[in-house]
């Protein structure tokens, strides 16, 4: 395994960094349950578990621990991603080699251990790689169910992630977060439990998209509009206007058979 090596100034400067990328991104971010995830968040450590659909999920992992719930977050990451990108380890990212099952047992107490004390919170993606968000089932490891029987004291948080283009330029980035998974002693129980949990969140997302409980969805974060945009816009509208709107030339009659009759001068 890699272990975490968070350094304090560099979390603050790359979470920000993220927020900034997020909010430059997305014209709004959209969350369900979030009041409820903070409670939580300063009554005991937090495991969250979500889906994995993009590139964009450790970014936002790394923004909503830090700016939206106010934790301490680290965050599960396949080894061969951090060897890559390393830099994530110095804002709480830790590697297991997904290949070695002895590396995961290591991963799980770890993990575990992280989970000591209200405020701090480990983010983990069972699905294990990016995979489409409409795919069911989410095919959840086992080891996020192993790390929440080991973790006492932590709660267990469902999220569900989804990134939306709809009826404006910018995507929308959908938030969902649920009550709450007990743990299980027996971690197939667990992970099937939790994998419900998101899948549940994700549906909830979807109703949301279709107009059914949209409005449990409080806005977070919204772009400004832009004002030369709308200018140019308002502009080649007036411009255009006369000519698309004009009434169109009317048709010639029709004949008794049917067709269009022709209009012919009469001799002089």
């Amino acid at each position: 395994m890699i272990p975490a090596r968070k350094v304090s100034w560099f979390n603050a400067w790359f979470s920000g960094h993220a927020r900034s990328r997020i909010h430059a991104t997305f014209g709004e971010v959209r969350a369900q349950g979030l009041d409820r995830a903070r409670a939580l968040a300063k009554e005991a450590p937090l495991l969250v578990v979500s889906n994995h659909t993009s590139w964009w999920d450790p970014l936002v992992a790394l923004h909503v621990s830090t700016h939206l719930l106010g934790a301490d977050g680290h965050a599960m990451m396949d080894a061969k991603n951090l060897r890559r990108l390393p830099f994530f380890a110095l804002v709480g990212a830790f590697g297991v080699d997904l290949d070695k099952p002895t590396d995961g047992a290591v991963v799980m107490r770890y993990a575990a251990r992280l989970l000591d004390t209200p405020g701090k919170l480990v983010w983990v993606y069972p699905q294990g790689q990016e995979r489409p968000v409409t795919e069911r089932p989410l095919g959840f490891r086992p080891g996020s169910a192993e790390i929440a029987r080991v973790a006492r004291m932590a709660r267990t948080v469902p999220v569900g992630l989804r990134y939306e283009f709809g009826g404006a330029e910018r995507p929308t980035l959908w938030l969902s977060f649920g009550e709450p998974v007990p743990a299980e002693r027996d971690t197939t129980k667990g992970r099937a439990a939790q994998e419900e949990a998101v899948e549940a969140e994700l549906v909830r997302i979807e109703r949301a998209l279709s107009g059914e409980g949209a409005e449990r969805f409080e806005v977070v974060f919204r772009a400004a509009r832009s004002r030369v945009g709308g200018a140019l816009e308002a502009m080649l509208a007036a411009m255009t206007r006369p000519f698309v709107m004009r009434a169109p030339a009317a048709a010639p009659p029709l004949s008794a058979g049917g067709a269009r009759s022709k209009v012919t001068s009469s001799p002089p």
